[in-house]
């Protein structure tokens, strides 16, 4: 059995989703024969498209919500149906003990992810850390520093925000 979390990019256009979908999927296929645990924050863009290539090959799925509040005030409404559907589907719910979601929360969250993380999937255009806090820059290079591998993923094509080039 292999553990594997995400982090990665929110803002993913449509065209974008679908080749890190695929990437994803060929990416994890190979954990599918051994067993695989997916560890995901479940936001919208990377870490459900993660979430969704993880159960699509029957692997299983751990939740980490960063906050108690997150899933009923942070949540966007375009968004909220899928978070409920990988939520009810996961076999276990990790909350941070945070009342309020904010940059220690999400901190947090992403310490919990790594903690149980025997590999790390980004899903990252390789841009150097914001310097805000809690990015996926940030996780990967926590990731590095703890010895997890990371696996990129940033397909040929691929965009933040929009329809991929």
């Amino acid at each position: 059995m292999t553990t594997i979390a995400v982090t990665g990019h929110m803002d993913l256009g449509e065209d974008t989703a679908t080749l890190v979908r695929r990437a994803l999927d060929e990416l994890l296929q190979p954990y599918a024969v051994g067993g695989l645990v997916g560890v995901s924050c479940i936001a919208e863009g990377s870490d459900s498209l993660f979430a969704e290539a993880v159960l699509a090959i029957g692997g299983r799925l751990v939740v980490v919500i960063p906050s108690r509040d997150y899933p009923s005030g942070h949540v966007s409404p375009r968004h909220a149906p899928l978070f409920r559907r990988l939520l009810a589907t996961a076999d276990e719910v990790v909350v941070a003990p945070h009342d309020t979601a904010n940059r220690a929360a999400y901190e947090a969250a992403n310490a919990l992810l790594l903690e149980r993380a025997d590999r790390l999937v980004a899903v990252w255009n390789g841009e150097p850390p914001s310097g805000k806090g809690g990015g996926t820059a940030d996780v990967v290079q926590q990731a590095r520093a703890k010895g997890i591998p990371v696996d990129v993923v940033w397909p040929k094509g691929a965009r933040r925000g929009g329809h991929a080039e």
